[in-house]
């Protein structure tokens, strides 16, 4: 009899704590604020980081029903977004895994041209052409750290955070994905 009643105090106990330390849930009305302050950010991120709007548009619905289910307080709305990159990045990741298998296809006219359709038509499209050619020659991190950096504007400690990665070694990796893209921006310059 005695047992029970320690077991019973102890699942009232464990009741109380899991109830304390169970951070606030976000309301519809801060989720939905929240969603239109990052959902058009984040889908241009994994949509360049994807190299596919399609694929952006289901990763990007992944990443708030992830980004829902997490259970956590946190430090500040910066906190919460920079939070919500390393979701998208996580999965943009296990997209990349499970597509590795298939082969990739090079930059070619009809490609190129229904790009210029979808970017609008008119000067530049050389470069934006040159560019994504030459994007397409680096790695997935190096273009997930340049997008961040120079689309997004995040600092060193930000893209670390985004990508899991070390904040000392961002800027040597920022540095050598920027000279290798310009070795290749550079190549094609030549070649065109």
């Amino acid at each position: 009899m005695a047992r029970d009643l320690v077991v019973a105090g102890i699942g009232r106990l464990d009741e109380r704590a899991i109830e304390a330390a169970d951070p606030p849930r976000m309301d519809e009305d801060a989720f939905r604020a929240f969603y239109d302050l990052t959902s058009r950010a984040v889908w241009a991120y994994l949509s360049h980081v994807t190299g596919e709007p399609h694929a952006a548009d289901d990763l990007l619905q992944e990443t708030y029903i992830r980004f829902l289910g997490v259970r956590r307080r946190w430090e500040s709305d910066a906190h919460r977004r920079h939070y919500l990159f390393r979701i998208a990045t996580n999965l943009a990741h296990d997209r990349h895994r499970r597509n590795a298998r298939r082969e990739t296809r090079p930059l070619d006219e009809e490609r190129g041209a229904a790009c210029a359709v979808a970017q609008g038509s008119g000067h530049g499209h050389e470069e934006r052409a040159d560019l994504r050619r030459a994007l397409e020659h680096l790695s997935a991190r190096e273009r997930e750290m340049l997008w961040l950096a120079y689309a997004e504007g995040a600092s060193h400690q930000e893209i670390a955070d985004a990508l899991g990665l070390r904040a000392r070694g961002i800027r040597v990796l920022l540095f050598r994905a920027r000279k290798k893209l310009a070795a290749l921006l550079r190549g094609s310059g030549s070649e065109g």
